[in-house]
């Protein structure tokens, strides 16, 4: 099963910044919406990604004063992108293998979706336990 059946099913409208945007903003962002990352868009592009590791490294590196500064200084980048034809599995195991937490969805040069791996992980378990039910009816009604 490919990341696109979970964007089909949600609300299109992704939080976001701009590299332009202050660290202030998109941490406010962040703590408003109660999210982990926002995806730095420039157009319908992806810039980067600012985390709230980010913010807690350049925090740490240079104290409140970086508050100020643009969130394009200080966000990861490039960002690590997939398609939406890429398995749920594939899309895991990038995640884990390059210990990140979250993944634009991207159609050519414009993203279309942006999943956590909390997203990917309730994805697979419904569909754990969609089969495992599916084995139940199975063997009660064979």
């Amino acid at each position: 099963m490919s990341v696109s059946k979970i964007i089909a099913n949600r609300d299109h409208t992704i939080v976001s910044c701009t590299p332009g945007d202050t660290v202030l903003l998109a941490a406010k962002l962040l703590a408003d919406k109660r999210i982990g990352a926002l995806p730095v868009l420039d157009g319908d592009g992806i810039a980067g990604i600012f985390s709230e590791r980010d913010l807690l490294y350049c925090v740490a590196r240079e104290g409140a004063e970086v508050l100020s500064r643009p969130v394009g200084e200080v966000m990861t980048s490039p960002a690590i992108t997939i398609e939406a034809d890429t398995s749920v599995l594939k899309a895991l195991s990038l995640m884990t293998r390059r210990r990140i937490r979250h993944l634009p969805v991207m159609e050519g040069e414009k993203m279309i979706g942006f999943l956590s791996i909390g997203d990917l992980v309730k994805y697979r378990m419904e569909m754990i336990e969609a089969e495992a039910e599916q084995m139940r009816e199975y063997i009660t009604h064979a």
